[in-house]
């Protein structure tokens, strides 16, 4: 199996300081965080900026300022993934509009948020083709095995551009509590294959690292970090975002799995074409 892509999501749209004293919300905190889960073993970091309330924000100089400082301290060690996420303040167009100001290395997209019905997809399908052609690596965002069932069918209508895509399947979202199990997993793959191109997943709760673990059995890659979860396996708090991935990554070849360096991560979304 190929190496396993571990990507970081250090804070979230909502996560504070209260949530945790670690949670990195700053630029110059986002840049040492990154350097710290660089070291542990993530070859991506899922970026989220925040305005100087904590408030989220998709602002195109907040992310380039983030941006600045994780290249600062983690070099190119990471890939940068912008996120797109609404979270309760975006609109679907001012949504799109900040990801074609940044044109970001990488991003991320919730399909349920760029194409929330029949009437968004003319105007989707261009956003989506722009980034395409712009080279930049897209990951879509799927919260349910319906999600992916319409990702297909969006991409065998030529909405969704190309023949091989990077998702994640987030777990536990909409479950009580939300709180994550292996099993969550098993509704998405009946529909996956490899020919597909690659998945990873995101989980909530203290299963977090054992839902990582089952996806990268399968074949898959996984998204750590605070934004979903602050608890390690044995149900204590985690010191920091590090200590996570450090988690995952260090149980990865129980597994069958090495772990992607950005280099041999960037290799393998740039051939999803």
């Amino acid at each position: 199996m190929k190496p396993a892509i571990i990507a970081v999501a250090p804070n979230g749209a909502r996560k504070v300081k209260s949530d945790h004293p670690a949670v990195p919300l700053t630029a110059d905190e986002l840049g040492r965080c990154a350097a710290d889960c660089a070291a542990a073993g993530a070859a991506m970091i899922h970026l989220h900026v925040r305005q100087a309330d904590g408030r989220h924000s998709l602002d195109a100089d907040l992310y380039r300022d983030a941006i600045k400082a994780v290249r600062r301290e983690a070099g190119e060690q990471l890939i940068i993934q912008a996120t797109s996420e609404a979270a309760g303040i975006y609109n679907r167009h001012e949504q799109m509009a900040a990801m074609r100001a940044l044109m970001p290395e990488a991003c991320s997209l919730a399909v349920r948020e760029i194409i929330p019905d029949e009437a968004a997809e003319t105007d989707a399908a261009a956003f989506l083709s722009e980034l395409y052609k712009a080279d930049v690596m897209m990951q879509y965002i799927l919260y349910s095995a319906e999600d992916l069932q319409r990702f297909h069918d969006l991409k065998a209508r030529g909405i969704v551009p190309g023949d091989r895509h990077f998702v994640l399947f987030v777990l536990g979202r909409y479950t009580k509590g939300q709180v994550s199990d292996p099993i969550d997993l098993l509704p998405f793959l009946e529909n996956w294959s490899e020919s597909d191109g690659l998945f990873a997943v995101c989980a909530f709760g203290p299963r977090e690292s054992a839902c990582a673990l089952t996806a990268l059995g399968l074949n898959g890659h996984a998204r750590i970090g605070f934004e979903n979860n602050t608890l390690l396996a044995d149900g204590s708090t985690a010191p920091d975002n590090a200590a996570l991935v450090r988690q995952t990554a260090s149980a990865a070849g129980v597994m069958g799995r090495s772990i992607a360096d950005a280099p041999a991560a960037r290799a393998m979304l740039h051939n999803l074409r």
